[in-house]
């Protein structure tokens, strides 16, 4: 009966916490709200099942963290700076034709990750990608090259046809320093094939972060 009660309390004090805080879905929430989120669940959880702790300390506790999450979220709506110290910036993970390394090391990111990525927004083609920017949120923002960018109602009065571009797959030879055979052999190469294109371009597995071929043969490689 006791920990019923406890629980009721704590849920009613969660749910106000959550009321008051405003709403944020699970995949926007940024490292600062998430370990934010994780100490008042602990400590709900705690005062709930520790029935030796008073209940008013648990309480006391979740207030306090749910003021500070408040006043923090004030305070960075009202300041950028502050808001980029809480939340942290975006950071360019690819821009011109190439990856950011420094900024996928900040991240802790390989590249193959930002290529899942972008494949669930609909980018199969390296060679369509213009941006990818890492949100403070954790998610991954992309925008294609102009030329490959969606057609708009007015691309379909001005010229559909000069618009109109199919998407291929390409095939990920190389990603990260590692061949992947299985994608060579749909690729219809071999690996002799291969080894005299990296010997020709003087280049080695363990030195390419990225290696593609479309269905057309076009090579694409992008240097560590």
């Amino acid at each position: 009966m006791q920990i019923l009660i406890r629980a009721l309390v704590m849920f009613a004090i969660l749910f106000l916490i959550v009321k008051i805080n405003g709403k944020k879905q699970i995949k926007n929430l940024t490292l600062y709200d998430y370990v934010l989120s994780i100490t008042i669940g602990s400590i709900a959880a705690d005062s709930i099942i520790s029935l030796d702790t008073p209940l008013y300390d648990g309480i006391i506790a979740l207030v306090v963290f749910g003021i500070i999450g408040y006043i923090t979220s004030l305070i960075s709506y009202h300041s950028h700076t502050v808001e980029e110290i809480v939340d942290g910036e975006p950071l360019v993970l690819f821009e011109n034709d190439n990856f950011n390394y420094d900024a996928l090391e900040d991240a802790k990111l390989s590249v193959a990750k930002v290529l899942e990525n972008c494949r669930l927004k609909g980018c199969f083609d390296i060679n369509e990608l213009g941006t990818a920017i890492l949100e403070p949120s954790g998610d991954i923002s992309i925008l294609l090259k102009e030329k490959n960018q969606p057609l708009t109602s007015t691309d379909l009065k001005n010229s559909f046809q000069k618009k109109c571009s199919k998407q291929t797959l390409s095939h990920l030879i190389i990603v990260d320093g590692v061949l992947n055979e299985s994608e060579l052999k749909k690729a219809h190469k071999s690996k002799t094939w291969l080894n005299n294109y990296l010997k020709e371009k003087k280049k080695k597995i363990n030195n390419i972060t990225l290696l593609t071929i479309d269905k057309n043969d076009k090579i694409t490689m992008f240097n560590k």
